[in-house]
């Protein structure tokens, strides 16, 4: 089959498939700027000045301005990208039983097996293609429009540098060919036939309660970042270069996979509880599709439960925060700096509230597509007199039986890790500290500071911080409040899809 043939067997299709493809490109193109604005950051360049002051000037942001901020706020942008790409990934299976049906159509007008997979990976590739594109364009053109220095001339975004050439390319280039191979990964199991396709190797095992195991390793790696650095302090040695990233990094993602992994384990739980103590049949409609299909709940609250562990985090590093400002105070050395990484954690907490509603995005598409996938069944059982508001209530136990043990699960992971790596409680004080009696300007003066300069013994101070339950609610209710909407708006789609018409769709 030519290159020409293929291209325009993978772009054809019905107005599912144009949407699917719409979609999976705009994912492309907001992870590809995610991408290249964390790129812009790294490419920053650091002067050296004398005075080892080597901030760069030219930006009114401490997070640009500071180095050693620069790598945080470059780590905060790329992971919005894991919501994204789960939303790509939910997008991905929209239409899914249409394009079934033609890819079937396709091998029996004589396609092999190996060109109708080449036809599916190529459609992935094109539309993420397509994105990445509008994406580096976007980005381009919005580097010119928001180059707008201040009265002081600094510049309030990286608009001044440009990633290298290859870099632009890698992400350009890179994010298509890794979701071609994603979708080829995921098309192993697939075989398609005349017939129709025919999926391999379906998991009939219960899962396993061992994503625990992933996520207690992920605690004990941040519990253990702070005593390691201070054993290797208090024998006056260097800790390894890779030893505090990979505590970090590894530990994190460990957790992270423990937690979407395990709400197989709890979807698998839940629809046994429902099964033996629900009553109605919404219950048990309810009980019987997520004991079948536990794993369904992993791949679809995994953006959301990412963004739940994160913005837990956020709350425990604020609560840290909140305590040294506390010992500052006590101890007369309170600075701007105070102010500074707090506003840095109100930047963190909007971050997580857009990665909520993009993983939101992708709940609706999952929904959707699986109501649209079983509309057959639905509607044999409205048939046969189940009333459609029965089949609505087991829906939404199927969603909110196991996205609300998850979600205490997420918020309590990463509370405790930020507990983890913040370390105990802040002491401060138990020091004779210097007083300033006179006004700001006398006592910024060194000439007359000495006139008025007083020694103050401060008392020492012990803070505990505290658990921050309001935001840690606010953030679970986001995420339920995000799972409720999706129902909403799958429940929409039920009552045509339900129709006795649809009994005859093949």
């Amino acid at each position: 089959m030519r290159p020409a043939t293929l291209l325009r067997l993978a772009v054809a299709g019905t107005r599912t498939d144009t949407a699917r493809v719409a979609l999976t490109a705009l994912s492309a193109t907001l992870a590809t700027l995610a991408g290249l604005a964390a790129a812009a950051v790294l490419t920053i360049p650091t002067p050296v000045c004398c005075g080892g002051r080597n901030l760069s000037e030219q930006y009114s942001n401490a997070l640009l301005r500071e180095p050693g901020l620069r790598g945080g706020t470059a780590l905060a942008l790329l992971l919005l990208t894991v919501p994204v790409l789960a939303l790509a990934g939910q997008c991905a299976r929209l239409g899914a039983p249409a394009r079934d049906r033609r890819l079937a159509a396709l091998r029996l007008a004589g396609a092999t097996p190996g060109q109708v997979t080449r036809i599916a990976v190529l459609e992935t590739g094109v539309a993420s293609l397509l994105g990445t594109l509008v994406g580096l364009g976007a980005y381009l053109s919005g580097r010119e429009l928001l180059d707008r220095p201040d009265a002081r001339g600094r510049l309030a975004l990286p608009t001044d540098v440009l990633p290298p050439v290859g870099v632009l390319a890698a992400l350009v280039v890179g994010l298509p060919l890794l979701a071609a191979l994603v979708s080829a990964v995921l098309l192993r199991g697939v075989s398609a036939t005349p017939f129709g396709v025919v999926r391999r190797g379906v998991r009939e095992r219960a899962p396993g309660p061992w994503a625990g195991l992933l996520i207690v390793s992920g605690l004990a790696a941040f519990a253990s970042f702070n005593p390691l650095l201070n054993w290797y302090q208090d024998r006056h040695r260097t800790p390894p270069v890779l030893l505090p990233p990979l505590l970090l990094l590894g530990g994190g993602l460990a957790a992270l996979v423990g937690v979407v992994i395990g709400t197989g384990w709890l979807s698998y739980t839940a629809g046994r509880l429902l099964h033996r103590y629900g009553r109605g049949p919404a219950a048990l409609l309810a009980s019987r599709r997520l004991t079948t299909d536990p794993w369904a709940g992993s791949r679809t609250f995994a953006a959301l439960l990412a963004a739940v562990v994160v913005g837990a985090g956020a709350a425990g590093m604020r609560a840290m925060m909140l305590a040294q400002v506390e010992v500052h105070r006590h101890t007369g050395a309170v600075n701007d700096s105070d102010g500074f990484y707090l506003r840095t954690m109100d930047l963190v907490d909007l971050a997580v509230g857009v990665a909520m509603a993009i993983a939101a995005g992708g709940l609706v598409v999952a929904l959707v597509e699986g109501i649209v996938a079983r509309r057959r069944a639905y509607a044999a059982l409205v048939a046969t007199g189940v009333p459609r508001g029965a089949i609505g209530r087991s829906i939404a136990w199927q969603a909110l039986a196991p996205a609300v043990p998850a979600v205490g699960v997420a918020l309590a992971v990463g509370y405790f890790l930020s507990r983890g790596v913040a370390g105990g409680p802040v002491r401060g004080g138990g020091a004779m500290v210097q007083v300033c009696d006179a006004g700001e300007q006398l006592c910024a003066d060194p000439a007359t500071r000495a006139q008025h300069v007083r020694f103050e013994w401060v008392p020492e101070l012990t803070v505990f911080p505290d658990v921050p339950l309001g935001q840690l609610a606010w953030v679970g209710a986001g995420a339920l409040a995000a799972v409720l909407v999706t129902v909403g708006v799958g429940l929409v789609f039920l009552r045509s899809s339900t129709a006795v018409e649809e009994l005859r769709t093949t």
